[in-house]
């Protein structure tokens, strides 16, 4: 990740809003706070655990420049976390990454491919308010209960990059949103069952797109065609590069269940580690 982040431009939306009126002890470089931010995604960990951690690991010091008596205790990690959602500076760094990324010419806009996947939250009402979250719900997903949000996206066809979020309770349903997924540039669109019929809703008919959207198990197994099985296959092998992204945020960056209550906050984590996605899935360019 140092070789592979573009730093000086992701410092760049942030420094407008840093330490802006502040009095008294200087406040700690942007770059320090922007590096242990990052760490603190990449590992999920809380707030205390990661001062915890910039004590006991040596390399994570050394990857944010901080000596061992000048470590920014737990308050000022959770007031950067909070300048960066007041402000939602989450979108911005998303786009920064994009755009280096663009620059390199790894971004392909030919065709899109929209999912969305659950992410859970604490359903438990042992808590100061004694309630859920309001701005989760639940859902049924197969014969299972799930109680969170969703996180939409939008990927490139060509390296399942991803161009586009959106977030929304977990009951929303994938076509409402699927209109925000695409950037207008793309020529068609891969999906699964649960998208058909997008091509007639008013959002998207009036717009010139191939739809490629796979049919439900029990229409497949009807029809019983090799030719159409075959290009079933084609079409899962191509939708599978959604599948990647959603590995990396809920599988290696660990955010299969949210740390905050709210949307908001939720989301603004979400762009950041989609980021962060993106460029471990172009490492290999990027590097060489």
């Amino acid at each position: 990740l140092d070789k592979l982040l573009p730093w000086k431009q992701l410092e760049t939306p942030i420094a407008k809003h840093y330490a802006r009126g502040r009095i008294g002890r200087p406040p700690y470089p942007l770059s320090m706070m922007l590096r242990i931010h990052i760490m603190q995604l990449v590992y999920n960990l809380s707030d205390p655990a990661m001062e915890d951690a910039l004590y006991e690991i040596e390399s994570m010091r050394r990857f944010a420049g901080v000596r061992l008596d000048k470590i920014p205790d737990e308050t000022t990690i959770l007031n950067f976390r909070h300048l960066l959602e007041k402000h939602s500076l989450g979108k911005k760094l998303f786009q920064k990454i994009n755009k280096h990324l663009d620059q390199h010419g790894l971004i392909l806009r030919e065709g899109s491919i929209v999912d969305a996947t659950i992410i859970s939250a604490p359903c438990s009402t042992k808590n100061k308010k004694g309630a859920r979250d309001p701005e989760m719900h639940q859902t049924r997903k197969g014969k299972e209960w799930h109680f969170g949000m969703k996180m939409h996206i939008g990927v490139d066809e060509s390296l399942g990059l991803i161009h586009s979020v959106e977030t929304t309770p977990a009951n929303e349903h994938d076509l409402n949103v699927a209109h925000k997924l695409l950037h207008g540039d793309e020529q068609r669109v891969w999906a699964d069952a649960g998208y058909g019929g997008a091509e007639k809703r008013k959002e998207l008919k009036k717009r010139n797109l191939e739809w490629f959207i796979g049919m439900r198990p029990g229409s497949r197994k009807k029809l019983g065609c090799s030719h159409i099985k075959k290009a079933e296959k084609i079409k899962a092998s191509v939708r599978a590069k959604v599948e990647h992204a959603f590995f990396y945020i809920k599988r290696m960056f660990g955010y299969s269940k949210i740390r905050y209550r709210g949307l908001a906050k939720n989301t603004n984590r979400l762009y950041v580690l989609s980021g962060l996605a993106n460029l471990l899935r172009c490492q290999k360019y990027l590097l060489a």
